[in-house]
């Protein structure tokens, strides 16, 4: 419990920056009209693509026998491109809503 509340006194800028960046993501995506939301969403989505870098690097980066830093880094390879994938996949079935039917 030690080791958890020195981590937390060390880090203490960085957890005021993530509970600020909580709120302020919740009041900017809270203001978005629902028309605008599903290209807004599948456009963020396909941001993520970031993700999948930086994943690549830390696995890259990581040791051969810290294998916590190696799955994470996999998972976060995995589910970042299925996050990249479903983008595109909401945008083109949105898309396809605007086309003239025949």
């Amino acid at each position: 419990m030690e080791q958890v509340l020195q981590w937390i006194a060390d880090h203490q800028q960085m957890a005021y920056i993530v509970i600020l960046m909580v709120f302020v993501g919740i009041e900017v995506i809270g203001r978005v009209p629902s028309v605008l939301h599903t290209p807004l969403m599948s456009g963020a989505n396909a941001i993520h693509g970031v993700v999948i870098i930086g994943a690549i690097i830390v696995m890259g980066q990581a040791e051969s026998d810290n294998i916590p830093a190696l799955v994470l880094g996999f998972l976060a390879v995995i589910l970042g491109t299925l996050n990249v994938v479903g983008g595109f996949v909401v945008t083109d079935r949105m898309l396809e809503m605007f086309k003239k039917k025949k």
